[in-house]
């Protein structure tokens, strides 16, 4: 999957979604092609029947068919050409790298493949029509293109008009010996031919001693740009040249991004709602190809354990219940692998079971807050007053600021249009990230408080708009009170219990207080370092009657990190002095809460 058609993520962890040996009849599946259907939503899959580790070069005959209406669940159907058609294809070597393409005056689908006969070491294209259920062929293939010099691996894209057919080609001298390969066109102003052949190779390897095979042609969801893509195959790597007319592409190749090594494959654009039927059933799918964009659109996926969210990087969780709803608000680590904080926005979830969980639109970003310089959207925490919800989040060194909304999902806007806090009310502090990580709790009196800080712990008063602090500023300070930070208040009969974070790697412990200004007593740590992550970062809460413990990770399989964070969600329980019981992290998560 890809958002630019340059940057490319695996599904499935790179593992299998088809077993060759499942719908081949040799057990080797290569070169396949996937097209979309012209009703939209059909899609027909071809590939070459070849297992070459197995049974090397010397044979195949077939090629397999498969089709789909949801690109999850497919049908197939091998077809051995020498079986099928013994009079004409009796004697054939090689059947390689089938691809499909719609003919509108014939209102059919046309297959096309590379034909090699034992008796004649010619390569030809080679093509029928499907029957309607992408079964089998109308008829015995026929002959549809002989390169001068013959050719493999073709591509058939259609624009303004012309047909454009990419192939590997080849020049030979007067003595039937090859002195260059590479990829070559083409055109036609209908699929049955005559077929144009121009001699000229489009790719940038051909004066090169490096080859190259596979071409596949695509046009990008974003422009008008064309790209050819092309295997590498010595070299195991995937590069390509751009074009807005396919005559003319680019010199200089460029290569893609990917956590895999492909080998001969085929592109197509698809919509959000698929790639979202891929992530449920492979997962793998970036986040941003899954993120609603529309006010009315959401996303809804089911946690498979820890971490609970798999398709973005997420941390820095706080979260909201309302009646049985439970609101999670979270930063938002942009990608996998990173190697510092980059974090632009911040995401909202919903779940009422904390299995089945509903993704909204990006409500609240850091260009939401102009006067936010740093560019970096830090941790918040979102709570209700007034009707209104209100969302106080870091900026690292440019401050605290809070935003308002009318739902808890947003949208939020910038309600004071500059810093609450920043880093001169931290005034026991000297680093610039001493103004961070706020967090918000309303006491059994009604008055709203605001915690905060990084290695000194600071609170205050909200006035009742909840968007300015009133009175002084105070420190928290204890026997035994090592603070780093993330500060996170929640009570229990009638004691208010203070967790955060500390040391580094950090670990979150707790302390208790009969008030929210203390004193409070240090009881000791409440969770160890959370796995691949310095950063450990909290929200305690009570949903249904238990109490959970939300924490982020950098457990996201295979690129997680303590800058690619993840949230998991454990169970917190007591002991009957009102202690806290250790956090047992799990990797199974919490049970359905709906039973």
């Amino acid at each position: 999957m890809s958002r630019d058609a340059i940057h490319w993520y695996a599904l499935n962890n790179n593992q299998p979604i088809l077993a060759s040996s499942d719908i081949s009849q040799t057990g080797g599946i290569r070169d396949p092609h996937l097209l979309r259907g012209e009703d939209g939503h059909t899609f027909y899959l071809t590939a070459t029947d070849m297992f070459v580790g197995k049974n090397g070069w010397g044979s195949n005959p077939g090629i397999v068919l498969l089709r789909s209406t949801n690109l999850v669940d497919w049908t197939h159907q091998s077809i051995d050409l020498a079986k099928t058609y013994p009079q004409t294809f009796g004697k054939v070597q090689w059947v390689w790298a089938p691809q499909t393409i719609y003919d509108p005056q014939a209102k059919k689908y046309l297959i096309y493949f590379t034909v090699r006969f034992k008796d004649d070491a010619k390569l030809d294209f080679y093509s029928a029509y499907a029957n309607t259920d992408f079964t089998g062929f109308e008829a015995e293939p026929k002959l549809m293109f002989r390169a001068k010099y013959g050719a493999i691996d073709g591509d058939i894209v259609y624009k303004d008009g012309t047909y454009h057919l990419f192939f590997k080609g080849n020049t030979k001298d007067e003595n039937g010996k090859e002195i260059k390969n590479g990829i070559q066109q083409a055109t036609s102003k209908s699929l049955s031919g005559p077929w144009v052949e121009d001699f000229k190779y489009l790719d940038a390897y051909s004066d090169k001693k490096i080859v190259v095979e596979g071409s596949s042609v695509f046009k990008r969801n974003d422009s008008d740009e064309y790209i050819l893509m092309y295997d590498l195959y010595t070299n195991l790597r995937y590069e390509f040249q751009r074009s807005t007319d396919l005559y003319q592409f680019t010199d200089k190749p460029e290569s893609f991004t990917k956590n895999f090594n492909p080998r001969h494959g085929s592109v197509i654009g698809i919509t959000r709602e698929e790639a979202r039927r891929l992530q449920a059933k492979w997962g793998g799918v970036p986040n941003d190809l899954l993120q609603p964009v529309e006010a009315s659109d959401r996303y809804t996926f089911t946690s498979k354990g820890n971490p609970i969210i798999t398709h973005a990087y997420t941390a820095d969780p706080a979260a909201l219940v309302k009646g049985d709803t439970l609101w999670l608000f979270a930063g938002h680590d942009f990608a996998g692998g990173q190697s510092g904080y980059k974090m632009k926005d911040w995401l909202v979830y919903s779940t009422t079971d904390l299995q089945t969980w509903t993704q909204y639109p990006v409500s609240l970003q850091i260009t939401d807050f102009p006067w936010a310089k740093s560019g970096d959207a830090y941790a918040g925490q979102v709570i209700e007053r007034n009707g209104k919800y209100y969302w106080y989040i870091s900026t690292n060194w440019s401050g605290i600021g809070v935003a308002v909304a009318d739902r808890p999902e947003g949208p939020y806007k910038d309600a004071l249009g500059k810093p609450l806090l920043t880093n001169k009310d931290c005034f026991a502090s000297s680093h610039s990230w001493a103004c961070i990580d706020p967090t918000v709790y309303i006491d059994a009196k009604d008055q709203a408080w605001l915690f905060w800080g990084n290695r000194e712990c600071y609170y205050a008063r909200l006035k009742k708009n909840m968007i300015e602090i009133e009175g002084e500023i105070k420190r928290v300070q204890f026997p035994g009170f090592d603070f780093t930070e993330a500060p996170w208040i929640h009570t229990h009969k009638g004691k208010y219990y203070l967790s955060y974070a500390t040391g580094f790697p950090e670990k979150i412990a707790y302390a208790v207080a009969d008030a929210i200004e203390g004193p409070y007593e240090y009881k000791g740590i409440l969770n160890e370092i959370a796995g691949n992550s310095n950063t450990n970062h909290q929200a305690i809460v009570q949903h249904k009657g238990q109490w959970y413990f939300i924490y982020h990770n950098g457990g996201i399989q295979t690129d997680g990190s303590s800058f690619s964070r993840s949230i998991c969600i454990d169970k917190l329980q007591y002991n009957k002095n009102g202690t806290l019981k250790r956090v047992v992290m799990t990797s199974e998560g919490v049970t359905n809460t709906s039973k």
